[in-house]
């Protein structure tokens, strides 16, 4: 059995305002022979099975369909418009999940299936589920305890209209207690100052003795007006010593200027090129005149260092990443035997190291059969160029996997150049898993990344930082 890549693993269901949802979906996949070769245009046989509880659950619908590939290998069909072998598509409740999707496939366009494939339907596919919530029959009957134990249910229409009278004017049922009170102390009051004595004439001036015998007691406003005229202009009564230290300053400036030669006359020493300098221009004449610092090297994508083929580097240029002239792998697993989460979803640039520390760790724990897989491949390798020894490559991460398949053409130049082999027009793996069972994939030939099962086998090529 080889492999089955399902491009879309997402179910598409159309519906517009005036229709129901429609009972089919459509589903596509690339088939490829026993030879590891597409098989294209050419019709092929298909077994479909909806699985119900995991991925070796009870078949609860089986069909066969006879499509055509196209010219890259690719089929689709529309799941429920096949020859129905057993179950009803259309009584499949799909709140009774969850659901797998098997496809079986004899590329001879018969019924002998030797291609098998099996993916989990998410949560897309369940609108199909939408329709049961069309119409709501039988009334709704709804309490509300907090209200009906709470003082709020005891108020009655009387209450309101009482609420509602409560303005200004006294009907009868206001309580005019505080506003006796506010009376009697308005009262008590006026009565306390009624008879408290008239004291005017026991009041007289108070003398300031700290006033008086300070400085402020004889400033006059002549003097707060000279204050005033402090400004930029001399009144005969400014300090301006500080203005000639300050223009003595000025003029010992100008004349140390005027002693400096002019550097573009050509009397200066001209800097020349020595051990870890480089001169550029013809002295200091040069516009600019550019120094920089020997023993900095600058890397560009499809160069050959580092181990590898350089295929982006950061806005230094003296940092990036390379991958290996060779694939580590034509055809290895993702997983190590066990499905398992490993947490490995980072995506980013620089991320993919973190990824396969994850991955190996986790199956480390979750299972390990022995038998290999991708991550593992890209830790195994050891490159010694100019008797330089690199050996920490890692499986790339989705984004890094993409920088490869953008600058592809340079890296296959250099890797041909250099004894390597170039990138193959099939599917890599990335260290970005997708969830428990699946992990996303790239198809180098298009550049359309998408999840497989992690079981499935796809090229894979390493990559170092530096």
């Amino acid at each position: 059995m080889k492999k089955l890549y399902t491009l879309l693993a997402a179910v598409f269901i159309a519906a517009s305002v005036f229709a129901q949802a429609p009972e089919k979906m459509s589903y596509q996949a690339v088939i490829r022979n026993s030879s590891n070769q597409l098989v294209t245009t050419q019709q092929v046989g298909m077994q479909i099975s909806i699985l119900q509880g995991s991925a070796n659950g009870t078949a609860v619908y089986v069909e066969t369909q006879t499509p055509n590939t196209n010219a890259n290998g690719l089929v689709s069909i529309e799941i429920g418009n096949g020859s129905v072998v057993s179950g009803n598509f259309t009584a499949i409740d799909w709140a009774n999940g969850p659901y797998f999707i098997q496809s079986e496939t004899d590329p001879t366009g018969g019924t002998n299936y030797t291609i098998t494939g099996t993916s989990q339907l998410l949560s897309v596919p369940y609108a199909l589920h939408a329709k049961t919530a069309e119409s709501v029959t039988g009334g709704i009957a709804e309490t509300d305890p907090v209200y009906t134990n709470s003082q709020a249910a005891n108020i009655t229409a009387t209450d309101i209209t009482n609420l509602s009278n409560l303005s200004g004017t006294n009907t009868g049922d206001q309580d005019l207690t505080p506003l006796a009170t506010k009376i009697a102390l308005a009262d008590s009051t006026a009565k306390v100052r009624s008879e408290i004595p008239d004291v005017s004439g026991f009041i007289s001036t108070e003398a300031d003795p700290e006033f008086t015998n300070s400085e402020a007691a004889n400033i006059t406003a002549a003097d707060i007006t000279n204050l005033r005229n402090q400004s930029g202009t001399n009144t005969g009564d400014q300090d301006l010593s500080p203005l000639a230290t300050k223009t003595a300053l000025a003029d010992s400036i100008a004349q140390v200027r005027s002693e400096i030669p002019n550097t573009a006359d050509g009397s200066e020493t001209k800097l020349t090129a020595g051990t870890n300098v480089t001169v550029t221009g013809s002295g200091t004449t040069a516009s600019p005149y550019v120094v920089n610092a020997g023993g900095v090297t600058k890397y560009s994508v499809g160069d050959f260092a580092q181990g590898g083929i350089v295929f982006y580097v950061d806005e230094t240029g003296q940092h990036g990443l390379v991958c290996a002239k060779d694939d580590q792998s034509t055809g290895i697993r993702w997983y190590a035997g066990t499905y398992g989460n490993t947490q490995a979803y980072t995506e980013g640039t620089f991320s993919g190291k973190t990824n396969t520390t994850m991955i190996i760790a986790a199956h480390y724990a979750i299972g390990n059969d022995g038998l290999g897989y991708a991550a593992l491949a890209c830790v195994y390798l050891n490159v010694v160029v100019g008797g330089h020894s690199y050996g920490d490559w890692y499986l790339p991460s989705k984004s890094e996997l993409n920088m490869m398949f953008t600058n592809r053409g340079k890296i296959n130049a250099t890797a041909l150049a250099n004894g390597g082999k170039a990138i193959a027009n099939d599917f890599y793996w990335s260290s970005t898993e997708g969830n428990q069972t699946d992990a996303w994939a790239q198809f180098l030939l298009t550049g359309e990344q998408l999840t497989g099962d992690k079981g499935a086998l796809a090229y894979v090529r390493a990559i170092r930082a530096f």
